[in-house]
């Protein structure tokens, strides 16, 4: 009996193994890939206020996006069932970066996308404005040298020992005539917290000049805020979970709606990605294909997509069967010329 009894919990051990192994090799060991797929197509009006603005907008403009997720076994395998998936590597995507140093940047070009948005709405609408500097942002961290201190992608750079850092300018000159080794005490914003630490200067060589200089040994982006001359016209944004450049287009087409009487959606559903300059340039994007299925999905009548990813985006198009008519745009006023042919839906 005690025979039977133990061969019995031996075969159960087995059994629980099995069965923990199978788990951990398809759900939790990582791949060196990475799934794309549709994201979302979000309504742009909710993240955007313009103070004083004109909110009148019977129809949407929607931002579009990609969804990218670190794959295991289990997922690997269910994409090949999904028409829509693209699997890439994940050295692709993250070129040499940490995935927290990649998160970072995103963070910091959404951001710059939001300011490029505001100064090509504000230059389209004629309303004068100045830059301000307001922060440094961390977006990663130098190989060699590497930074002595706790300091992270990321991270906002307040200030150095109690005085505000505004821009890179100033944050040069807060550290000239130290040398690599002192120490300063940071004063930085991490997850919505202001935090003190302590980091050890490194030696660092300047890309312009080539030259040696005491720093931080990270890669920095300076923050800047756009502010007009009639405080009326300030524009906020929302805090979003999504990165990267490009909603420019989208946001530039919401604020400049705000700014501007009337209504440019004319109760139409329209979405559309690209990259926006000051001078009301639209740049190409990644991850047409996904997001043309995205906007799809929500119902889009109008898709504006930059001129140098229209072909790609036409076959998905075509693919999906979609009645979305796609619109490739070069400028804010190839978008703003066709949004003027448009009728008032009923």
């Amino acid at each position: 009996m005690n025979r039977i009894r133990k061969t019995g919990g031996f075969r159960a051990s087995i059994y629980v193994i099995a069965v923990a192994l199978i788990v951990y090799l398809t759900v939790y060991m990582p791949t060196p890939y990475i799934i794309y797929t549709p994201g979302s197509a979000d309504e742009v009006k909710p993240m955007v206020t313009v103070k004083n603005g004109d909110k009148d907008e019977r129809g949407v403009f929607m931002m579009t996006t990609v969804s990218a997720t670190y794959a295991n076994l289990f997922l690997l395998g269910t994409s090949l069932f999904d028409k829509n998936a693209q699997v890439d590597k994940k050295e692709d995507r993250l070129r040499g970066k940490s995935e927290a140093e990649y998160s970072a940047e995103q963070v910091w070009f959404m951001s710059d996308s939001q300011s490029s948005a505001m100064e090509a709405a504000y230059e389209k609408a004629g309303i004068a404005y100045s830059i301000v500097p307001e922060h440094i942002f961390v977006f990663g961290l130098s190989e060699n040298p590497k930074p002595d201190g706790d300091i992270e992608p990321g991270d906002i750079i307040l200030g150095v020992d109690g005085t505000a850092t505004p821009d890179n300018t100033a944050l040069a000159e807060q550290l000239k005539g130290k040398k690599a080794g002192d120490t300063v005490e940071m004063q930085l914003e991490r997850g919505g917290e202001t935090i003190s630490k302590d980091v050890t200067l490194v030696q660092v060589k300047d890309s312009q000049t080539g030259k040696t200089r005491p720093g931080l040994g990270v890669m920095i982006g300076a923050v800047q805020k756009v502010k007009p001359e009639d405080p009326n016209k300030q524009i906020t944004f929302t805090s979003t979970q999504v990165g990267g450049p490009s909603a420019g287009l989208m946001f530039t087409l919401e604020i400049y709606n705000q700014l501007t009487p009337g209504d440019l959606t004319k109760g139409h559903r329209i979405a559309g990605t690209g990259t926006i300059t000051k001078d009301g340039v639209v740049g190409a994007i990644g991850g047409v294909q996904h997001k043309i299925v995205a906007a799809d999905r929500k119902k889009a009548e109008i898709f504006f997509v930059p001129k140098d990813n229209y072909k790609e985006a036409e076959a998905k198009a075509k693919q999906i069967h979609t009645s979305m008519k796609l619109v490739p745009v070069s400028t804010l006023d190839d978008a703003l010329n066709y949004l003027n042919t448009l009728s008032v839906t009923s």
